[in-house]
């Protein structure tokens, strides 16, 4: 059976041309009109992605995205941004806040269409981790999403996290900033301003896992790995 995707957005003529065209892919859809019943929704019907307007009645878009990124139930649910907001200082907070892609209105039902199964390929094609990873004073619950160090819980943005998943799992393997930008927040190419991102994020990164975290080595003109030895 396809997947389930959950669309938020408050204009019903984009609702209805939605549901026809990815009814048509095969994909299962349901539809919130507004912000509290789009969390009550997620929580209920847990979708494997969501298309989210930002400017939405009562709880805004921005919020809805912060508000299922920081839920252990609903942490890992794939989230689409479509809106009017073009600005790039509007795409960074999105993807910030744990956006997996950013779409602008208009757009075409096409390119979102091969931006959802572009997002869903990298959510199934992430490797499986233990539920519990522990190395020197780290301990890591990829189940729960919690971080701690000797013993005392960190707290990491969703970005964070994923930044400290994925160069765990390829288990000592270089990875480029080009990579991580296309996987975690994918850019398919790296310009300066969000090659500068993750540079600020792996530096955050660090700040947070104190005596851990000589283990994110930078590997010069290149990217990142995770040092586990």
């Amino acid at each position: 059976m396809k997947e389930k995707i959950l669309i938020i957005e408050d204009e019903k003529d984009i609702v209805k041309m939605l549901e026809y065209n990815l009814g048509k892919e095969g994909y299962r859809t349901i539809s919130a009109h507004d912000g509290e019943s789009a969390l009550e929704l997620a929580r209920k019907e847990h979708p494997d992605i969501v298309i989210l307007d930002l400017m939405l009645p009562g709880i805004d878009g921005l919020e809805v995205c912060k508000t299922l990124k920081s839920d252990t139930k609903t942490s890992t649910i794939a989230i689409i941004m479509l809106t009017a907001k073009a600005q790039e200082s509007d795409k960074v907070v999105g993807l910030e806040l744990g956006a997996d892609d950013y779409v602008t209105k208009p757009f075409s039902p096409k390119e979102l269409t091969a931006r959802i199964k572009a997002v869903l390929r990298r959510a199934k094609e992430k490797e499986k981790l233990p539920e519990i990873f522990s190395i020197g004073d780290l301990v890591i619950d990829f189940a729960k999403i919690q971080v701690e160090i000797k013993g005392k819980p960190i707290n990491l943005t969703a970005k964070e996290f994923e930044l400290l998943r994925t160069l765990i799992k390829v288990k000592g393997r270089v990875l480029s900033r080009d990579f991580l930008l296309d996987n975690i927040w994918g850019f398919d190419k790296a310009v300066e301003i969000e090659t500068r991102t993750v540079d600020v994020h792996i530096r955050t990164l660090r700040k947070k896992l104190k005596s851990e975290a000589g283990r994110i080595v930078t590997v010069k003109n290149y990217g990142y790995r995770f040092e586990a030895d």
